[in-house]
């Protein structure tokens, strides 16, 4: 039987029970043992650290983490989804009402890493994600940065997922909960967002 790539095991761990169940029997058994793993169908951006995200002891602060994991929910939505930004135009703007970090392993500057988002629940007006961050493989020459990997990400399967470490160093959580600003109360996805949050849920092409 075809082992399943290193890059599988992350995100069945963190999806729902119906979705992970897609995976092969072999595949979930090794999920069960690492559940730190990259995502199977998540969506990938690149983190690059700055000096000042270092503490004194020459490791990214507790509270930076919080930031990477952030700038990850943001593109995702704004990219694929359609989700407009500004405050006075929008009819939807999208507010953070919960925030988790699991600390595995320091990640500080120079480091190059990537973050990863899938979607674990998609409601009426929020949406759950699950997160990760994953640090780059110790090798001579650090990750190449191409500027669309910054700005829009990439998806699973990307050849560049290769050049990061297979375990994550951080471990997260958040939800979103999307917002008329008018009247400040929550509002229904528009069918086409939910499409694209949905799509994260789902095992992605290979």
């Amino acid at each position: 039987m075809q082992q399943l790539p290193a890059t599988t095991f992350w995100v069945l761990r963190l999806l729902p029970r119906n979705v992970r169940s897609l995976a092969t029997s072999s595949g979930n058994q090794r999920v069960e043992a690492c559940h730190q793993h990259h995502e199977a169908c998540g969506y990938f951006l690149l983190i690059q650290t700055r000096w000042q995200d270092n503490d004194q002891y020459g490791r990214g602060n507790s509270a930076v983490y919080y930031s990477y994991l952030d700038t990850m929910i943001n593109p995702y939505p704004m990219r694929y989804c359609g989700l407009k930004t500004g405050l006075l135009m929008s009819p939807m703007v999208g507010f953070i009402v919960t925030n988790q970090c699991t600390f595995h392993s320091p990640v500080g500057f120079p480091q190059i890493a990537v973050a990863v988002l899938v979607m674990e629940k998609v409601g009426h007006s929020s949406v759950h994600y699950r997160l990760a961050l994953f640090t780059a493989k110790p090798t001579k020459e650090p990750p190449s940065v191409d500027l669309r990997h910054l700005g829009d990400g990439f998806f699973f399967g990307h050849p560049k997922l290769a050049q990061f470490a297979a375990l994550a160093c951080t471990t997260g959580s958040s939800v979103h909960v999307f917002v008329n600003p008018a009247i400040s109360k929550p509002v229904g996805l528009p069918e086409d967002f939910r499409r694209g949050f949905l799509w994260l849920m789902s095992p992605a092409p290979v």
